[in-house]
């Protein structure tokens, strides 16, 4: 029998907070929705947002600020794709940017033909880009990136020291990554952001590789929850998931726990006199 009705108790410094985004509607969606032989054309190299894909992002912008987000989000991840940068940028970043402030931008004006102002760093968690979070690797020319040389100047606030090669060397033209390996990837992803000291952090990133990352988990719960965790995202749709440590990976301590009984003394509530406990704890 299950004395606890299904619910799992865990100690908070054992968890961390994840808002998951799937980039907002990209020039490659569009075509690939009408034809999906579409994203083996070179046109759709490193895809950038659509006017509509800029409008979901704006409704993200608007949803982050109302429902506090804004203010509790500590680190912003993104795969460093166009795409995703651009959805990041938008949804997380400062306001339009203001003559006169000496700070630079998350994003350049007119970034990827967008037509949109630019965005400042200012009043905003970090950037930070990985590449362990990018799309399902290979044969798609929208999947592939430009140099990091190019993308430094169009995102000057991001921080992109993580990546290791200024070329995308993961992306091979007649070679599909395996689902398998998506998956390993995205475990090895979220391994690494629990090494990370901020504990609300948000990851913009793509559907494939949520897919076939979060196909891992979900197993130990309910159907209804199970599919909550691994159902399909949409264009610019974000989700609030939980982290947990069950197995001791992190070597974290709470911050928030207190050890009482300082001063030592006698506690007992005098209306627990005569009361007897198991194990004589009182």
């Amino acid at each position: 029998m299950d004395a606890s009705g299904g619910l799992s108790v865990y100690p908070l410094h054992r968890c961390k907070t994840i808002h998951l985004v799937r980039h907002a509607q990209g020039a490659h969606n569009v075509e690939g929705e009408k034809d999906h032989s579409a994203y083996l054309l070179p046109h759709l190299f490193d895809a950038h947002l659509t006017p509509i894909g800029w409008q979901q992002v704006d409704n993200l912008r608007k949803h982050v600020h109302s429902s506090g987000l804004s203010k509790r989000i500590e680190l912003v991840v993104t795969s460093p794709l166009l795409r995703t940068m651009q959805t990041a940028v938008g949804a997380f970043g400062g306001e339009s940017y203001t003559d006169g402030i000496d700070v630079p931008p998350l994003m350049v004006e007119n970034c990827g033909n967008s037509s949109r102002p630019a965005i400042s760093s200012l009043n905003c968690p970090p950037f930070l880009a990985v590449e362990l979070c990018r799309e399902h690797l290979g044969v798609h020319w929208c999947d592939k990136r430009r140099s990091i040389n190019e993308y430094k100047p169009l995102f000057p606030a991001i921080d992109f020291s993580l990546i290791e090669n200024d070329e995308d060397i993961l992306w091979k033209e007649d070679v599909r990554e395996p689902n398998e390996d998506v998956a390993s990837r995205g475990m090895q992803f979220l391994k690494w952001l629990w090494t990370r000291e901020e504990k609300e952090i948000a990851v913009v990133t793509h559907s494939g590789f949520l897919i076939h990352a979060l196909s891992l988990f979900g197993d130990d719960c309910h159907p209804n929850v199970k599919s909550e965790v691994c159902r399909r995202f949409e264009n610019c749709e974000l989700r609030s998931m939980v982290i947990v440590d069950r197995s001791m990976i992190g070597s974290d301590t709470s911050t928030t726990n207190y050890p009482g009984k300082i001063p030592s003394g006698s506690d007992a509530p005098s209306d627990d006199a005569g009361v007897k406990y198991p194990n004589g704890i009182h």
